[in-house]
């Protein structure tokens, strides 16, 4: 059986219901299911959700809780990290779970946020507007927020780590292995270490064809390993089709590296389990 904790449904920018998610789960051996819309922010955002839907939401998941006997179900939120304005830390007390993210790094003149996994052309905008085009400013901005988040406003799962190098087509910014980009990983990587956090390993870049590789590298995974920092994995999921999508591949990928166990959350609490390329094995 497999896990899935980073799910978006229509509540936020989602493409199936929440019905249509754990209908479709057990026909795809999903047996823990976490629901992660897009927290509320207090500017406007279009794939967020609205915050009057928040408490239709969590009771909708409280529903299929009871209800459901073939999965079980948690509650979660995938929460924007933006210093003095949001954090993970804001919802922990009303969910199973958070999910901690960076979308957003600093804004425009005019006080719009700068979002780095939107369109290629609205990134290079920022690039110029904010950081005269100083690519390695803009990295290092963005793994700072991410040590910041973990620290000040901690969240349960670190969310695709190193989700902004998908702008960095055909490698025209950076190479991964430069010194200084290797450096923010690891800082990054040994400040989650001192909190406990999991970090998740994310397909959706892969299935989008927007990445080659998982959010984070398998050059990142293996530092991740050597660290002995506790991992999942997700598939960013948008829609029900994809709850496993890329799973078996990155399966075998994580076992290659030499990972024997991911966390679940089980009975409702985090803990390591077996794996293989066809899911869990709970002991």
């Amino acid at each position: 059986m497999w896990l899935n904790f980073h799910t978006h449904s229509t509540y936020c920018d989602g493409k199936s219901t929440l019905e249509e998610i754990v209908e479709t789960a057990p026909s795809l051996q999903v047996g823990w299911l976490g629901f992660s819309s897009h927290a509320p922010l207090p500017f406007d955002c279009h794939w967020c959700m609205k915050r009057e839907s928040l408490n239709e939401y969590l009771n909708k998941i409280l529903t299929f809780k009871k209800s459901q006997t073939k999965i079980e179900i948690y509650s979660g939120l995938e929460v924007d990290y933006i210093p003095h304005i949001i954090g993970p830390a804001d919802f922990s007390k009303t969910l199973d779970y958070t999910i901690g993210s960076i979308h957003f790094v600093e804004h425009f003149n005019d006080g719009q946020r700068w979002e780095i996994d939107g369109p290629h052309s609205f990134f290079l905008e920022g690039l110029e507007k904010i950081f005269s085009n100083n690519i390695k400013d803009v990295i290092i901005r963005y793994f700072e927020l991410t040590r910041e988040m973990v620290e000040r406003s901690r969240p349960t799962v670190v969310g695709h780590l190193d989700k902004i190098k998908i702008q960095n087509i055909d490698h025209k910014f950076f190479e991964e292995e430069e010194p200084w980009y290797r450096l923010e990983i690891e800082k990054t990587l040994d400040a989650i270490g001192n909190t406990g956090c999991i970090v998740e390993v994310n397909t959706r870049g892969i299935y989008q064809k927007k990445s080659q590789t998982t959010y984070p590298s398998p050059w990142v995974l293996e530092l991740i390993h050597q660290r002995d920092i506790p991992i999942t994995i997700s598939s960013d999921a948008h829609h029900c089709k994809d709850l496993v999508n890329h799973f078996q591949e990155t399966a075998r990928e994580l076992k290659h590296i030499g990972f024997h166990k991911i966390h679940i959350l089980h009975n409702g609490q985090w803990r390591p389990s077996k794996f293989n390329e066809h899911g869990v094995d709970l002991e």
